[in-house]
């Protein structure tokens, strides 16, 4: 997709982000993938044998490359956690954000679910035992709740439109719906009146964020009325109060959709100004 090298540029531009801020992650083991997807989807997909219908779920022609581009996206996030985790800071996944993949199948433009594959590595390998996963996409990240429906040491955190795709929910830890039209006022106050809870309460040793910008007003396919300042305020309150806390955060960009790709490549350009602040 076109804002993914777009992003780059623009965090080199506006002097945000210097050349040696980015890396090139390698892409994710096979042993690793399958600690989150099951052995016939993924040998499917490895082998370029999904069916056309399930591709029609995905959305996406299957082809090497986009298998690739999979696997890279799910390192990178997992390298985001390290990086994350060893420095005590924030890390930034320029793609991403691929909360749609379920264990044994893909849709909406997901095929592995980067934060999925990133928590079971963390938790597999013992570096951390309590891990939040906050996805404010306006999509339900439907993918990521079944994953870890039962599993206790991920609290999944899900606000999104509830009467967006996908129209079957799965259920999260914690589900907001939000009526469609909601503006960005009432936004902010029920992430504000949210988040901070669910931290102190759940006390997770990472959090996993999903910016998705798809909420702005400008989307076509949000149904949300947030502005530009709304969306910059949101990623605000996420980096805010974990850094309060001491909680290392791994965001990845998720979804956006404007026509003009300037609000789009803006809103995430913005997500990381504010984590770099």
């Amino acid at each position: 997709m076109l804002k993914y090298e777009l992003i780059p540029e623009a965090l080199r531009y506006e002097g945000i982000a210097a050349p040696d801020d980015f890396f090139a992650p390698d892409e994710v083991d096979e042993d690793v993938i399958l600690l989150t997807h099951a052995e016939e989807y993924w040998r499917k997909m490895r082998d370029l044998q999904l069916t056309a219908r399930e591709m029609r779920a995905i959305g996406f022609p299957l082809s090497a490359a986009l298998v690739e581009r999979e696997r890279r996206i799910a390192r990178g996030t997992i390298d985001c956690a390290l990086y994350a985790l060893a420095h005590r800071s924030v890390a930034l996944n320029v793609a991403g954000g691929t909360h749609h993949a379920f264990a044994d199948k893909g849709e909406g433009f997901c095929l592995l679910n980067d934060f999925a594959v990133a928590a079971n590595y963390l938790l597999h390998t013992g570096l951390v035992k309590k891990i939040l996963i906050a996805d404010l996409d306006v999509h339900q990240g439907n993918g990521t709740a079944s994953l870890f429906a039962h599993e206790p040491r991920v609290f999944t955190f899900s606000m999104h439109g509830a009467h967006n795709y996908p129209f079957h929910k799965e259920h999260s830890d914690l589900d907001i719906g939000l009526a469609d039209g909601l503006n960005g006022t009432d936004y902010l106050r029920l992430l504000q009146n949210t988040l901070p809870g669910l931290l102190n309460e759940f006390k997770p040793e990472l959090v996993f964020y999903l910016s998705g910008v798809d909420v702005l007003a400008t989307d076509k396919y949000g149904k949300l009325k947030l502005s530009l300042q709304d969306c910059l305020t949101r990623d605000h309150i996420v980096f805010t109060e974990c850094c309060m806390r001491g909680i290392p955060v791994v965001a990845s960009m998720g979804g956006g959709y404007s026509p003009e790709i300037k609000h789009v490549v803006a809103a995430h350009v913005n997500t990381f100004r504010i984590a770099m602040s």
